[in-house]
């Protein structure tokens, strides 16, 4: 068998959030001498998930091959394996032998094999056991004393401040003894020593007695209850104990200390003094345990010498995985080195995006709604600008946005400092998702200063007004009561409109048809995604038949409808659009009179509607036809592929990776009921879908009346009173509403909003979502996650 090869450099490659990294099912076989550091050195690099080969195996089926003994000690030995299969809840039923006779010999040799292979499993069962359990009392004694040692040296620490702090005020005093101090002899001066250990809770109080008493009180003692029973090493019993201390002076204390330790059944572990030893010996603690979760998951080779490990792995870390497997070889001095191979293999492999900590929360966004399946067009990658610009379109005010972003530049400024700390639930979401606050408070900032809010108050940032009014009497009209005075003003909307009558009628009309033209921009979005995704799996079936019905019949609609927004726009015309679209189904030949936006729209208005109405069809019913017959080609040469498969025999190590022909019969009446209801779910959901859009003028003006509502009738009422009392009460009121209403709730809302329209909207033109994520065993991980 001879080393795969494969591509991939020594470092990771630049990240590519549109598709998932290829990957590769590997099978490495691992001589049982460096079983161990090849586990550890793979969890250090984390690019290998492994698979357990042993699934459908009892314990006692990992074990060796089984030894047996004469026939007099048959019966003993069968009734020892019925005991120990029932400890092990291990069930088994009545069964009738139909194979060929056993010859004595032969079953003699059997169980006597069994007997020893299993004495020796339970042997190093209890060793495993009981070490298990001490370093469970390990762990425990690490946290309950660790606190108490963390807690006195902060003390410790901030009294020898204090005093340096008084020695420098009043330096005369303290010189002499100071000076005395540091003519001691350093031989002379009293060492203390430190054991620690745990004690059954009930003997605790006479064991802090007689250690009193043995030592006449020159020992310190500090107890800690440990909130859960632990597992006694010794007699597997759960047993409440507490975590213990003991600061003496001497070797004759010690010695004292040590017997009666031994005398209460107290265990005794050895402590690190220093926190950061404290904390490197709980993590190799943790990774030990994970070593031998893994190496449980492995098979031995028929040998019983090597281990088989299976799993998932990036194709860029193969040279990674081979180089950490050459490193385990060296250090464990073994004379055979591992054997690392690529399997061919048609299981879907799981889902690998390299994310830093800019795009991992955009990405989770998507991963919320479903995993992506292998090397599918990730929605991630337009999420970090599409996300924020929905939520700031429904957010839009530059004054919120920098209140936004200021608490954004906290976390971010200060995230070192947070991701070393142990949050509460809402602020380690919000430190999680700071990124996309940050962005989302950019883009509030950016769409605020298009719709010329400042907590609902406009300003001239970029010019003078355009209008002006055409006599006094104008100020309290409508905008008939403006003349254009000036070129149109440069940067969003004139400030001239926020205030008047006709503010709320032309504010309404705008972003309703912003709303539906971003909308129809996405779902186009999403389309063309479905295409690419068809391109990359070469499937020329969703191209015609899905991809193209799709973009017509949506274009022939909503793509027309946006066509006439924008032609409206540049025209001024005052046609009306809700008339043009009704009437152009209803009435698809009528005169379209004075609501006519271009020449010949009468002709384009039907093309377009037969266009609708043949893409139906089109999606329906060509695709479950062209599918039968591309499963009858399949199936037909069938046999000539097998004919042509390789004559090499298949080891027992790859036996579970045969993929044998199943003839699965092809349901053409499900696949075509399933395509009609693909198909009416599309075309109902590009009229449900564009309406849905429209939610982004419904919470942009909910945000910007409730603004105005907030600063007219609290903070300016408040200011009209000309009373410092009730504008100091006013100023209060404002900036509880504001905090509490618009930068809480009111963003909440525009979040989740934006989330339902990523989801539901965009996502599903062309994400399926039913992938599964690769999960590598990886000590940083583990650790994170214990932690």
């Amino acid at each position: 068998m001879s080393r795969g090869g494969g591509g991939g450099g020594g470092c990771c490659p630049p990240m590519d959030l549109m598709r998932s990294e290829a990957m590769q099912l590997v099978q490495v076989i691992i001589p049982a001498e460096s079983a161990r550091l090849v586990v550890s050195n793979l969890g250090d690099l984390g690019l290998v998930q492994f698979k357990d080969l042993n699934g459908d195996k009892s314990p006692f089926q990992r074990a060796y091959a089984a030894q047996i003994k004469r026939c007099g000690e048959m019966a003993r030995k069968l009734r020892f394996f019925k005991e120990q299969m029932l400890k092990a809840a291990i069930l088994t039923g009545a069964t009738q032998f139909s194979g060929s006779p056993l010859e004595i010999d032969d079953l003699e040799i059997k169980l006597e094999e069994f007997e020893a292979d299993l004495i020796e499993v339970n042997r190093n069962n209890g060793k495993l056991q009981r070490t298990y359990n001490e370093l469970v009392e390990y762990n425990v004694l690490l946290k309950t004393i660790g606190d108490f040692f963390y807690s006195a040296q902060r003390s410790a620490t901030r009294q020898q401040r204090e005093m340096v702090a008084d020695q420098s005020g009043d330096s005369s005093l303290e010189s002499p003894l100071l000076e005395q101090e540091m003519v001691i002899d350093p031989s002379k001066q009293v060492k203390l020593g430190s054991l620690s250990g745990l004690v059954p809770k009930q003997k605790s109080m006479a064991f802090e007695r007689i250690l009193f008493r043995a030592t006449r009180g020159n020992m310190l003692l500090r107890q800690e209850s440990v909130d859960e029973p632990v597992t006694h090493p010794q007699s597997g019993e759960k047993v409440v104990k507490n975590s213990f201390v003991i600061f003496y002076s001497g070797e004759r204390a010690k010695s004292k200390i040590v017997k009666i330790c031994d005398s209460f059944g107290a265990n005794r572990y050895p402590f690190p003094e220093d926190l950061a030893k404290q904390t490197q010996t709980i993590q190799e603690l943790k990774k030990e345990k994970a070593i031998y979760h893994t190496l449980n998951m492995f098979s031995l080779d028929v040998t019983k010498k090597c281990f088989v490990a299976e799993g998932w792995s990036p194709v860029f870390a193969t040279d990674q995985v081979q180089d950490a497997l050459h490193r385990a070889t060296t250090d464990s001095n073994s004379q055979v080195g591992s054997i690392f191979q690529v399997l061919n293999t048609q299981e879907s492999p799981p889902t690998y995006f390299q994310t830093n900590k800019f795009t991992s929360s955009f990405q989770d966004i998507v991963d919320a709604y479903g995993i992506a399946k292998y090397q599918e067009a990730n929605p991630g990658l337009f999420t970090i600008v599409t996300f924020p610009f929905l939520f700031a379109v429904m957010f839009g005010d530059w004054g919120h946005g920098i209140c936004l972003l200021l608490s954004a530049l906290y976390l971010v400024i200060r995230e070192k400092k947070l991701a070393s700390q142990k949050l509460d639930d809402i602020v380690e979401i919000m430190f999680g998702g700071r990124y996309v606050i940050l962005m989302m408070s950019l883009f509030s900032i950016y769409t605020g200063l298009i719709y010329n809010e400042f907590f609902s108050v406009p300003f001239e940032l970029f010019g003078k007004s355009a209008y002006a009014c055409r006599d006094p009497s104008c100020v309290d009209a409508t905008s008939e009561g403006l003349i254009k005075v000036r070129q149109t003003y440069p940067f969003g909307v004139d400030p001239v409109w926020h205030g008047s009558r006709s503010e709320l009628p032309f504010l309404n009309s705008l972003k309703m048809k912003m709303s539906i033209l971003i909308g129809v921009s996405q779902m186009n979005l999403g389309i063309v995604m479905s295409f690419f995704n068809a391109k990359y799996f070469k499937n020329s079936v969703n191209v015609w038949y899905q991809f193209v019905p799709q973009l017509i019949f949506l274009n022939s609609l909503f793509g027309y409808l946006s066509l006439l927004i924008i032609i409206k726009w540049c025209t001024g015309s005052k046609a009306d659009l809700y008339h043009v679209m009704i009437y152009m189904f209803l009435g698809p030949t009528d005169d379209i009179g004075e609501n006519q936006l271009f020449p010949g729209q009468k002709i384009v208005q039907i093309v377009l509607l037969l266009l609708a109405l043949v893409s139906v069809p089109w999606m329906l019913i060509p695709k479950p036809l062209f599918l039968k017959k591309q499963h009858e080609q399949r199936h037909q040469g069938q046999q000539y592929t097998m004919i042509q498969a390789t004559t090499e025999s298949v080891t027992g190590l790859q036996r579970h990776h045969e993929n044998p022909h199943h003839h699965d019969e092809f349901e053409f009446s499900e696949v075509f009921v399933h395509q009609l209801i693909h198909t009416i779910e599309f075309v109902l959901g590009a009229v449900s879908n564009t309406a849905s859009y429209l939610r982004l003028w419904a919470l942009s003006l909910a945000h910007s009346e409730l603004s105005s509502v907030f600063y007219d009738k609290v903070l300016l009422l408040a200011w009209g009173y000309n009373n410092i009392t009730i504008l100091v009460v006013g100023v209060i009121v404002f900036l509880f509403a504001t905090i509490g209403v618009l930068l809480s709730m009111e963003t909440l809302s525009a979040f989740l909003h934006a989330l339902r329209l990523h989801w539901v909207e965009f996502q599903n033109k062309f994400y399926e979502g039913d992938g599964y994520k690769f999960a590598p065993f990886a000590f940083a991980s583990i650790i994170e996650e214990e932690d």
